[in-house]
């Protein structure tokens, strides 16, 4: 295969296509659907300045607390936001239905609430018009439109014949016009990405991580762009009109786009249902209740547990002990119910585990399904980034609960073995400030990756199988 030709034969296909009016009535619809989606991305990302300031607020409205007894502190809590990742401007993934605030308090593990979702429309389950919903949806009906009569047109025309007749082979030919159509869908995809580009630069959040993402994204829709011309110039050489064509490819648009997805969320849903709000609380609550109040030191659930320290310090009641057993007891309570919310939670993440496995399992064979969820996984706008943050939001629950509960323990005077009013039964305000406020973390790359480890082996099974197609189309393919 001579590059030479091949790079001759692109450059004219990409001559012909811009000799066409329609080539850039396309270009003007994707352009005001840029203008758009950037304005709504750059919106969107905006809301951090009011997540950050609202979490600065919950800091100083706990700080500002005066010297109380630590359980009342537990009990007063604070909040924890998640922030926004900056790529998040480019692909809104799940952000729109997943909550961004939680409350944190001792005992109780509360969900996470205020989304988008929650504050619009039914008409937001169609989609947000996003930078890379745009790459992904409507890229491909261009990709289709502007290939599907790449090959059947000049066969039908003849021309293609005289083409074979000068000397060039079916293999250059066909690698020339995927060439020549990838180009043409780099062309469309370039200001998305260079728009991106520009607002993380504009962006003092952006660090090395980000720019990794960024290019990592790159190389997605790239690669992406370069598997849907090799696939259109595939159909086209195998159809025997041009309508035939693009009947096929708007056939294949619906069946990755719209039929493979809903049907593998709806199959999922069916085969692993998950409980509602109500009866998910209502299990972890009465469990709860089954192993006793940790507020009442005399409960009889506890009575093993006071029996062993009262033994242990030889002493005959807990007043005696060199601590404060209140808090010590609330201490053991306060990991039972983490212990027992933490199993309920992660028994229904399985469920919901289980049901995007049929989703990332038909991304082996739906490449818009990988691109789709790679790029959320990139962005940071998954389903494993949101868990990622629920994580990191009880692990400071359960840590200022336990640090409230330690104050308790060491500085209450053990005579005081329940409740937490009296001015003399206080702790300075000085180790409210000493606890460290919450700030959330990012899902590292490293993970990202491998929780969408099956999308990337899809993207380069894809390439490798779209390359097969034209180099075995190019054998069989016909003239006439």
């Amino acid at each position: 295969m001579r590059i030479g030709i091949v790079l001759l034969i692109a450059k004219h296909f990409w001559t012909s296509v811009f000799k066409t009016r329609t080539i850039y009535l396309l270009m003007a619809i994707v352009g005001i659907l840029l203008i758009y989606s950037v304005y709504s991305g750059t919106r969107y990302y905006d809301q951090n300045h009011f997540r950050s300031d609202h979490q600065e607020m919950a800091r100083k409205s706990w700080e500002g607390n005066p010297d109380k007894h630590p359980h009342r502190m537990a009990h007063f809590g604070t909040f924890a936001f998640r922030t926004k990742h900056p790529l998040s401007q480019f692909d809104f993934g799940i952000e729109s239905f997943t909550g961004n605030a939680v409350f944190l308090e001792a005992h109780k593990q509360n969900t996470v609430n205020f989304s988008e979702a929650g504050f619009s429309t039914g008409l937001l389950r169609f989609g947000e018009l996003s930078m890379a919903m745009i790459l992904q949806t409507i890229l491909p009906l261009i990709i289709f439109f502007v290939g599907y009569s790449a090959i059947v047109s000049d066969r039908e025309h003849g021309t293609l014949k005289l083409l074979l007749s000068q000397g060039a082979s079916w293999k250059e030919i066909l690698f020339g016009r995927s060439i020549g159509l990838a180009w043409i869908a780099i062309l469309f995809s370039l200001p998305f990405l260079l728009i991106t580009l520009w607002l993380l630069i504009n962006d003092h959040h952006s660090s090395g991580d980000v720019w990794t993402r960024f290019f990592m994204i790159s190389m997605t829709y790239l690669l992406f762009a370069l598997i849907l011309s090799l696939v259109t110039i595939f159909v086209s050489t195998g159809s025997k009109s041009s309508k035939n064509a693009l009947v096929k490819l708007l056939g294949l648009w619906m069946l990755m786009t719209v039929l493979l997805p809903r049907s593998s969320q709806a199959l999922g849903s069916y085969f692993y249902s998950t409980p509602t709000k109500l009866e998910f609380r209502s299990k972890i609550e009465a469990e709860v209740i089954q192993h006793g109040d940790s507020h009442n030191p005399n409960d009889p659930h506890y009575q093993a547990l006071r029996d062993s320290v009262l033994a242990v310090h030889q002493v005959d009641d807990v007043t005696e002990l060199p601590f404060n057993y209140g808090g010590f007891v609330m201490s053991v309570g306060e990991e039972i119910s983490a212990r027992i919310y933490n199993k309920h939670h992660n028994e229904l993440l399985e469920q919901y585990r289980n049901q995007n496995k049929l989703n990332r399992w038909l991304a082996i064979v739906n490449p818009y399904l990988a691109v789709k969820n790679l790029s959320m996984a990139l962005c940071g706008t998954d389903f494993e980034s949101y868990v990622d943050f629920q994580l990191q939001a009880e692990i400071y629950r359960y840590e200022l609960a336990q640090k409230m509960n330690e104050l308790q323990i060491k500085h209450i005077s053990p005579n005081r073995v329940s409740g937490s009013e009296g001015k003399t039964h206080v702790v300075s305000r000085e180790e409210w400030k000493a606890f460290p406020d919450f700030e959330h973390q990012y899902l590292s790359i490293g993970r990202s990756l491998k929780n969408e480890s099956i999308s990337s082996i899809s993207l380069m099974l894809w390439t490798f199988l779209a390359i097969g197609l034209i180099v075995r189309q190019s054998k069989i393919a016909k003239a006439i």
